[in-house]
């Protein structure tokens, strides 16, 4: 008889899901993140995904750069950011404080082209000694909460959503690189896109609010008309009940669903690092409650980012 001894993979049975908030956010234990979790894992962390829109995992501290993408590769195909070059020269983002990687203002990633991503992972690197917390917001619960009248309203609106802001009346402390790092590679390419205001999910079937920073204004709306809108919907997306917030440790994971989801880095550690590497998971284009889709206003096309696929390449029928 062989003296060697086999061990269960400890991906499956250990595997816990404990709520963290009573509209969003849940912890996940028990299972060691990497490329070789087994279908069945993978299907338990997306479904914990899926019905708590964001999911934390504690001591991942294993995670490099390449399992970190082979993890991501697990829920879908991992896609570039549009316009800033990768940490790694692949898939990987640098969410670094001193390049002025401070997104204090709620936002849904990259919602400036049509299919932005479905899932962002996050994985924390460098943590300051304060300071430093996310915050998510559910925007499913939020368009739920609506008063019926601002819920058929919101149905029939799209908006324009773009890269190209005023940072510097956003941000009026911010650093020189930083402002130096959105008009040199931020805003490298400039993109306008019109989506609905509120999305149908394509997994849960779930009507989403797709607002946040990127949103330029309500189409076919006055200037004062759109901000007074956009301004109304986004407090009911803010409201305490419908966020969490996450005190991040070295060898985080935070997970969330894009798609259903607007999060805000807070900007509250001082000059101490923060270091994060986020992979983005390739998403489809919006669709409306009206059946009509999102639409690219300007380039004409989604042009390919530093490494891989132009987003949205991956889903595209």
């Amino acid at each position: 008889m062989s003296s060697a001894t086999t061990t269960a993979p400890a991906d499956t049975s250990a595997l816990t899901v404990q709520k963290v908030g009573g509209r969003i956010g849940a912890v996940i234990s028990g299972v060691r993140l990497g490329g070789d979790l087994s279908p069945e894992t993978v299907a338990q962390i997306r479904a914990a995904l899926l019905a708590n829109k964001v999911v934390f995992f504690r001591g991942q501290d294993h995670l490099d750069e390449d399992s970190h993408e082979a993890f991501g590769k697990l829920l879908g195909t991992p896609v570039a950011h549009p316009t800033v070059p990768s940490a790694d020269g692949r898939y990987s983002l640098g969410i670094d404080s001193d390049h002025g990687a401070r997104a204090n203002q709620w936002h849904t990633d990259v919602t400036f082209v049509p299919a932005y991503p479905a899932f962002s992972v996050l994985r924390a690197v460098v943590i300051p000694p304060y300071g430093g917390n996310t915050l998510w917001a559910n925007t499913a619960t939020a368009y739920e909460g609506l008063p019926e009248p601002l819920r058929v309203l919101a149905d029939s609106l799209r908006a324009v959503h773009s890269n190209d802001y005023d940072y510097a009346a956003l941000r009026p402390q911010a650093v020189p690189e930083a402002l130096k790092q959105y008009k040199e590679v931020f805003t490298s390419t400039k993109f306008l896109t019109e989506h609905p205001v509120v999305r149908v999910h394509p997994e849960t079937g779930e009507r989403t609010l797709l607002l946040g920073n990127f949103v330029q204004r309500i189409a076919g709306l006055t200037g004062r008309d759109s901000r007074t809108l956009l301004d109304l919907f986004q407090s009911h997306i803010e409201r305490p009940e419908n966020t969490v917030r996450w005190q991040w440790q070295v060898g985080d994971v935070a997970i969330w669903d894009n798609r259903a989801t607007q999060h805000y880095g807070v900007d509250d550690s001082d000059a101490h690092e923060r270091k994060l590497r986020r992979v983005t998971i390739d998403g489809d284009v919006p669709v409306g409650v009206d059946g009509r889709s999102s639409t690219l206003i300007s380039p004409e096309e989604v042009p390919d980012p530093s490494f891989g696929i132009a987003s949205g390449a991956s889903t595209a029928a």
